[in-house]
């Protein structure tokens, strides 16, 4: 019987602590040693007392177990009454008989061994040679050599999370690619803790190139959790990594949970070689979900040009199309033609066409609320505003309707403009006068008796009975023209009157500037109005952030707003290679003006370019033989309440506000500025004041302080 560990190491502790049990006492009395030795005989002292008193059998057994610590403290203590080592060295005699008995005797580890006491006359158990088993042979199945070879190679593995493979099936033309169905060795129970470095590991492949699939239950074969279906496809993997489809580059790297649009799935890919464009239409593969789409991890993962002007996406729900053009679509340009400003029965004609190449149609009257159309257009200088104001003049005047066209400044464009309307000027001054003019005409027409019935009604587009034509008032610089000195306050006031009221008198207003804000002359009231009654054309607003502002409140979400650069320029060639040579980047820029964003009636935004109006040649073939005019009655209304007459004049006395008396005090009066060929004209202290203390913004906070010339 060979000797416990535990046995040895205790008989050797025993034999090294005799010593000390000697010396420990003579030679270092106050030592901490001896202070052990005896607290570890009282803990003996203390067995001894519990197996005395305990009731339970092998008492005698306990005792021994603790009298090597017991006798220790004696020692210890013994040797520190004797005189040096003691008559004839009776300390080491002790401390060596101490040693020699505890290793004699059976020490406490071995009485610790409860139960486990070898029988001393039983002899130690010899092995034996195990029997050879005979061989038993698997059943044979009827399987093929591909499935009883993987079956070897599973069964060497240990068949992994206790399972049998019933079929193994190698894909065509593939050489190490298999699919596996197995199922549980227990009948009943589920397959688990099976992972793919398990199967990896059995069949010497990349855990990667390993798949788990469940098992749907199909007749005559069962499913469910005791089945599980394995895919082991290197060689396909190899062939994926080196020249995937189509679908497969957009599994791994668009609709990967790290893609560009997670969670969703290729369609189908299609090439449109006369436009130059490639359209990748895709869907969620859960249809409750909604795209979330990256538009620059898009073009890596489909090896596209990351550049905004030449990739595109539209979503529709939980589908969306990927357009990949070989050129800035939106740098064409669309010549304006009679046919394509014509409008049709609803009022809808053609402004301008979407990156695809759609038509995009805006409106000069809105057929659905039986009422004419407002218009809110919105851009920074030389973004296309005034191009757009041209296309939107000619249609209108092609449905018969009378146009009015205010600015703040004079320029060509709309000089050239004035000779196809009604009427056009070029000061603020001028403005104010049509605001107000189109506001009296909102009295005169409701009381205007339609010939059919002699009753006055609201304006009906298309109804050949109604005795009047549309008007279409025109603010170029609204927001400028607003914050005016002289006539801001007459301007903003009118403007917000005739947003409310025009329409069921067939007259829209169509305010035209650079910024959306309320501070800068657009209430709420206003904006609210025109959104709801135009379809809001928004070109570039400088900065993504004012063009969101611009649409909001007139789409479902205005983060989805697309972003309009200062310029087209596509990438060419590596940037990094340039800076490298130090070579200066390819100036291929392609101006955007004429981009704008569309928000149709259903509140999503489409990027189109509008048509473009050529003014260096003659317009003429755009608008219609002849000027479309108020009638006589409307006219000789206006005479009567003196609103019609050339607003180009200066400003006539008691126009705006009332004559200063001969009291008031010269330091209060202001004159007119009038800009243009405006003139001037007083304005009474009264009425002076109350103006004044309305101040809105910064810029009339410094008119006012300005206008203190005699404090």
């Amino acid at each position: 019987m060979s000797t416990p560990r535990s046995v040895t190491l205790e008989r050797l502790a025993y034999t090294l602590a005799a010593p000390v049990l000697a010396v420990s006492p003579n030679v270092y009395p106050d030592h901490p040693v001896n202070t052990v030795v005896q607290l570890a005989g009282a803990a003996g002292i203390g067995g001894w007392f519990l197996a005395a008193k305990s009731d339970e059998n092998g008492a005698g057994r306990k005792i021994l177990r603790w009298s090597p610590l017991v006798l220790a403290a004696a020692i210890d203590t013994a040797a520190g009454h004797t005189t040096g080592w003691g008559p004839y060295g009776l300390d080491g005699l002790l401390a060596a008989t101490w040693a020699a008995a505890s290793y004699l005797v059976m020490p406490f580890s071995r009485h610790a061994r409860r139960r486990h006491r070898p029988a001393l006359a039983t002899p130690a158990a010899q092995l034996a040679p195990a029997e050879t088993p005979e061989p038993v042979a698997a059943p044979d199945d009827g399987a093929d050599l591909v499935t009883r070879g993987a079956r070897m190679l599973w069964e060497r593995a240990g068949m992994p999370a206790r399972t049998h493979i019933v079929t193994a099936t190698r894909h065509p033309a593939m050489r190490h690619d298999y699919t596996l169905l197995l199922r549980a060795s227990e009948t009943g129970r589920p397959i688990t803790g099976l992972s793919e470095a398990a199967v990896a590991a059995a069949f010497g492949v990349h855990e990667d190139d390993v798949s788990l699939s469940p098992v749907a239950i199909q007749p005559g074969r069962q499913g469910g959790p005791g089945w599980l279906e394995v895919h082991i496809t290197p060689d396909a993997n190899q062939r994926r990594r080196e020249a995937p489809t189509d679908q497969e580059r957009w599994i791994d790297k668009v609709g990967a949970p790290k893609g560009g649009a997670p969670g969703s799935e290729l369609i189908h890919k299609s090439r449109d070689a006369v436009r130059g464009v490639t359209f990748y239409r895709a869907k969620m593969a859960d249809a409750t979900t909604s795209p979330r789409i990256d538009l620059a991890k898009v073009c890596r993962g489909l090896s596209l040009p990351e550049d905004d002007s030449c990739v595109f996406v539209l979503i529709d729900g939980t589908e969306f199309l990927i357009s990949a053009f070989d050129k800035p679509p939106l740098s064409a340009i669309f010549p304006a033609t009679r046919e394509l400003l014509t409008p049709d029965a609803k009022g809808m004609y053609v402004c301008g066409f979407t990156i695809t190449g759609q038509p995009v149609k805006n409106m000069v009257f809105q057929h659905d609320k039986n009422a004419a159309a407002h218009g809110l257009i919105l851009g920074v200088s030389r973004s296309g505003k005034t191009q757009f104001f041209a296309i939107n003049m000619a249609a209108q005047s092609l449905d018969g309707q009378v146009v009015w066209l205010s600015t703040v400044r004079k320029d060509e464009k709309t000089s050239t403009l004035g000779r196809y309307i009604d009427r056009q000027g070029s000061n603020a001054l001028w403005m104010a006068r049509s605001l107000r003019a189109a506001k009296a005409l909102c009295e005169i027409r409701a009381e205007m008796p339609w010939p059919h019935d002699g009753k006055p009604h609201d304006y009906k587009p298309g109804d050949s009975r109604c005795p009047y034509r549309q008007l279409n008032v025109y603010a170029d610089e609204f927001m400028t023209a607003a914050q005016d000195g002289d006539f801001g306050e007459f301007i903003q006031t009118d403007g917000d009157d005739l947003t409310v009221t025009g329409l069921k008198y067939g007259i829209g207003f169509n305010p035209a500037g650079q910024s959306p804000f309320a501070h800068n002359g657009f209430s709420t009231e206003m904006k609210d109005n025109l959104r709801q009654n135009s379809r809001p054309t928004i070109f570039n607003m400088g900065s993504p952030g004012a063009t969101r502002k611009a649409a909001e409140g007139t789409m479902e979400n205005a983060y989805d707003v697309p972003t309009i650069p200062a310029r087209y320029a596509q990438q060419e060639g590596s940037a990094i290679e340039r800076a490298m040579k130090g070579e200066a980047d390819p100036e291929n820029g392609v101006s955007t003006g004429g981009v704008a964003v569309m928000v149709l009636d259903n509140g999503r935004a489409v990027l189109m370019r509008s048509l473009f109006a050529d003014f260096d040649s003659d317009l003429a073939g755009l608008f219609p033989d002849e000027v479309n005019r108020l009638t006589d009655h409307e006219i000789s209304e206006l005479e009567k309440r003196g609103l019609w007459f050339d607003w180009n004049e200066p400003v006539r006395p008691g126009e705006f506000w009332p004559e200063p008396t001969d009291d008031d005090d010269d330091g209060s009066r202001r004159r007119g500025s009038g800009s243009g060929k405006g003139g001037g004209g007083k304005r009474g202290t009264k009425s002076g004041s109350s103006r004044e203390s309305q101040v809105t913004s910064p810029r009339q906070a410094l008119e006012a302080i300005k206008s203190l010339n005699n404090a």
